[in-house]
C-alpha cells in the first residue's frame, strides 16, 4: 500500500511519539499486534474505521484530524480534539487585535458581535482569552451584566 498522498501514517507515528508511547502500548490499547500499530505507522496498511475511531480516542484528537491533518501543509501538529491554534496576530498602537478569518468563521464571529476579554496574571498559567458575551452572561448568571452595561471601551 504505502500511500504517501494519506497523512494518516505520519499523524498515528506524531502522535504515538509526541505521548512518549511504545508500539506495544498502543497495540495494547487497541487489542492489535504490535506490528499491526507499526504497519499503519509505516503506511503499509490501514487501520479499519473503528480502530480509527479507537486511535482518536485514545490520542484526544478528531477522527477527520487523525485521518487528513496533513502535518507539514498546516505547519502545526494535530491539536486536541476541540482545541484550536490560529496563528500569530499583530497587537496595534491602540491595542486592537484582527481575529483570524478561521476563528470567526468556527466560531460564526460578525461584525457587530461583542467579546468578554478575560485574562489570568499567574505566571504559570498567564494568558487571555475571549468569550461570546452572550456565552458568559449564561454561564455567569447575568451576575456581570451591570459591570458590562456601563463599561465603555477604552
Amino acid at each position: 500500500m504505502n500511500n504517501q498522498n494519506s497523512p494518516i501514517a505520519s499523524n498515528l507515528r506524531s502522535l504515538r511519539n509526541r505521548n512518549n508511547w511504545s508500539l506495544d502500548y498502543v497495540a495494547e490499547r487497541l487489542d492489535v499486534s504490535r506490528q499491526a500499530v507499526a504497519k499503519w505507522e509505516n503506511g503499509d496498511s490501514l487501520p479499519d474505521v473503528l480502530k480509527c475511531d479507537a486511535l482518536a480516542t485514545l490520542y484526544d484528537v478528531t477522527l477527520t484530524d487523525l485521518i487528513r491533518h496533513n502535518q507539514e501543509e498546516a505547519g502545526l501538529p494535530i491539536g486536541p480534539a476541540g482545541k484550536h491554534i490560529f496563528g500569530i496576530v499583530p497587537v496595534g498602537t491602540r491595542g486592537q487585535i484582527v481575529l483570524p478569518k478561521k476563528a470567526r468563521d468556527l466560531f460564526n464571529i460578525e461584525t457587530g458581535d461583542t467579546l468578554v476579554v478575560l485574562g489570568d496574571t499567574d505566571p504559570a498559567t498567564s494568558g487571555l482569552a475571549l468569550v461570546d458575551s452572550k456565552v458568559f452572561m449564561e454561564r455567569t448568571g447575568n451576575m456581570f451584566e451591570s459591570y458590562f452595561d456601563h463599561k465603555e471601551e477604552s
